[in-house]
């Protein structure tokens, strides 16, 4: 027991810096820009370093009930760090277009930089990387269904209608996600897997038995504790970062961003891992289950939120944000569609990336 708490050492780490963070608070916000900001940057800091324990001990869970299992189990983890936080920074004063700008913000992070750099640098490595396109089919049509149902028709939905069409969203997100639950547990499991060559099982993701051999009760007490740890780093670091952002002439978006990045920290790590180990099915379903879960999981939570406040949240995207939501769906449409990947389509993602920060920089 001794040995397994001195491996979650970064979760002391994270408690001494929310321990800090609240006996200061009212000192920092009493300074200047800067250390409200380099305090505010150290506690996102200490929230990647606590939700990558978390990612690590859903990977031991994963690796104990394998795939599809597994990388539902990563996934909902990361949805899981990401609705703590918008949850406790939304408490704040802050913009109504934080859920939205989030959401998109991880959908853009998801396909077009995890798959996107983790099928560049694989294909440059590998060549041609195969997987089930089942997977990628099934991910993409549910992520333009629920994208479209809870972030693209309430542009036209009359504001006096918003309660009831909320309550719709709650309950299709919510159906849409029983269906694909079953599916993806269930008889349809082996849309989300593949059958890798025995030469290439051997080339696997690498295994330390220590890890192996940890007790799934101890791992899921470690989410437990971390997910109450991160929401408490995410109150203080909200009020820091929203305090030293004010005025600052920042993107309107910069705090979805932040938020969005939190929560893909360590599926990125996950995903490379396997990309470089030739095992594109796990990058496919962490990278596209992630969108899907991000939508299909914070939507029902958010509306739920605001009904139970009484204050709308802004879900409809601009135009700019559903013009890259389409550009992105449809060349993921394609290039996930002859169950091979290449460094020419990690590349076109990534290029879809570096366009996303690009607009977010110029606060479109």
């Amino acid at each position: 027991m001794l040995s397994s708490l001195m491996k979650e050492r970064v979760l002391f780490v994270g408690l001494a810096a929310a321990i800090l963070a609240y006996a200061t608070e009212h000192s920092l916000l009493e300074m200047g820009r800067l250390p409200l900001l380099v305090a505010a940057f150290a506690l996102v800091v200490a929230i990647i370093l606590v939700s990558t324990r978390i990612a690590h001990h859903a990977e031991i869970l994963a690796s104990k009930v394998g795939d599809p299992y597994g990388t539902m189990i990563l996934t909902l983890a990361a949805v899981l760090v990401e609705v703590v936080v918008l949850a406790i920074m939304m408490q704040g004063e802050t913009s109504p277009t934080l859920v939205r700008d989030t959401i998109y913000a991880a959908v853009m992070l998801d396909i077009n930089g995890i798959l996107g750099l983790a099928a560049l640098l694989g294909g440059i490595r590998h060549g041609e990387q195969p997987y089930n396109d089942d997977s990628g089919k099934t991910y993409g049509v549910m992520i333009l269904t629920a994208m479209g149902i809870s972030m693209v028709v309430p542009e036209f939905v009359p504001r006096e209608s918003w309660h009831l069409y909320s309550a719709f969203t709650i309950g299709a997100m919510i159906a849409l996600y029983g269906v694909f639950l079953r599916m993806q547990v269930g008889p349809h499991s082996y849309f989300f897997s593949y059958a890798y060559p025995r030469a290439e099982r051997k080339e696997g993701l690498p295994r330390k038995a220590p890890v192996e051999n940890e007790p799934a009760t101890f791992s899921i007490v470690v989410i437990v504790l971390g997910v109450v740890l991160i929401g408490a780093l995410a109150e203080v670091m909200s009020v820091l970062l929203g305090v030293g952002l004010k005025g600052s002439g920042a993107p309107p978006a910069l705090m979805a961003v932040v938020v969005a990045a939190i929560s893909a920290a360590p599926e990125i790590l996950t995903a490379l891992r396997a990309a470089l180990a030739n095992r594109m099915q796990s990058v496919v379903n962490i990278a596209m289950g992630a969108s899907l879960s991000t939508v299909i999981l914070t939507v029902p939570v958010m509306e739920a939120i605001a009904l139970y406040t009484g204050q709308p949240f802004v879900m409809a995207m601009t135009p700019v944000q559903t013009v890259m939501v389409m550009i992105t769906l449809i060349a993921a449409a394609i290039n996930l569609n002859d169950g091979e990947t290449n460094a020419i389509e990690g590349m076109t993602h990534f290029i879809l990336f570096a366009t996303f920060i690009m607009l977010t920089m110029i606060g479109l």
